[in-house]
């Protein structure tokens, strides 16, 4: 089931890159608004139709369930066996502002855990995909984009840097506060690389650009739809993805804020890390 799954999503995170660029390359009105403090915009919301429309019409309800960013309410999990994650448009900021770091993330997840991920990066002309158990895959374009357009595919790993002081880090711009500042300051890594999405810094990783990614909460969290797909093609490719506890990341539970800290690395002194982090966590706040 997994790999027609994987093909549609595939065709699906191609067109909704299709669809961002549109509307990032023209004068488009992107009528943004605020939700909970993050913006919205016309993009955000097209490509989230887009999406579900796409899915909706060929999957049986009664088996997949949707979990989008545009469309989640409070209240229970989704009670079908399987569940798409969505997130049409992932570093609205950065699309605002013209980064060119946004992202698709697309994935399902069986039983609070993700077994098929695609995260499309529209201005890299770059599509991550994997599922679980059969690896992580970049399928890149060549030339203009179209139905019938060439796309070269390769298998993803992830580096094998294991000297802490040599690892690079690949942290966010925004979501940050005096507290994540100390704690960066505390690590042996100093090579720090600034990138907008979560799926585009998961990328940077899985294309061995950088080892290391962490978040840790302030007043907000991410939320399932911002990590549930860029895990998946992290651990696909070699790298590891918990909480700093070591604890796996759990979606579809209700509460869909992923409260607390993650580390997300190439996996060479994954557990090692952690406990450096809860270290230096302590004593901040002793």
């Amino acid at each position: 089931m997994l790999p027609g799954l994987l093909e549609l999503a595939k065709s699906v995170g191609w067109g909704a890159a299709d669809i961002l660029q549109s509307y990032y390359h023209s004068d488009r009105d992107l009528k943004i608004q605020k939700q909970d403090t993050e913006p919205v915009t016309a993009a955000d919301l097209a490509v989230n139709s887009y999406i579900l429309e796409r899915l909706q019409a060929e999957l049986d309800p009664q088996q997949f369930g949707y979990l989008t960013e545009e469309t989640w309410q409070p209240g229970p999990p989704f009670s079908q066996p399987y569940v798409w994650i969505v997130d049409p448009l992932d570093g609205t900021r950065d699309f605002i502002q013209k980064t060119g770091e946004y992202a698709v993330h697309i994935a399902l997840v069986k039983a609070g855990r993700p077994v098929l991920a695609v995260v499309a990066w529209p201005e890299a002309g770059k599509l991550y995909f994997a599922t679980s158990g059969a690896g992580a895959y970049i399928e890149t374009r060549v030339g203009e984009a179209s139905q019938n357009e060439n796309r070269q595919v390769k298998p993803l790993a992830v580096s094998k840097c294991a000297q802490p002081e040599a690892m690079r880090l690949v942290v966010s711009r925004s979501h940050r506060d005096q507290r994540f500042n100390n704690l960066l300051e505390r690590l042996p890594q100093t090579q720090q690389t600034f990138v907008g999405s979560v799926g585009c810094k998961i990328a940077t990783i899985v294309e061995q650009q950088a080892e290391i990614y962490l978040s840790l909460t302030t007043k907000s969290a991410p939320k399932d739809w911002d990590l549930a797909a860029p895990e998946l093609i992290l651990t696909e490719a070699g790298g590891q993805f918990s909480h700093f506890d070591l604890t796996p990341l759990v979606y579809n539970q209700g509460d869909v804020s992923q409260w607390g800290g993650f580390l997300a690395s190439n996996g060479q002194g994954h557990a090692q890390l952690c406990e450096q982090i809860q270290a230096i966590l302590q004593e901040l706040e002793a």
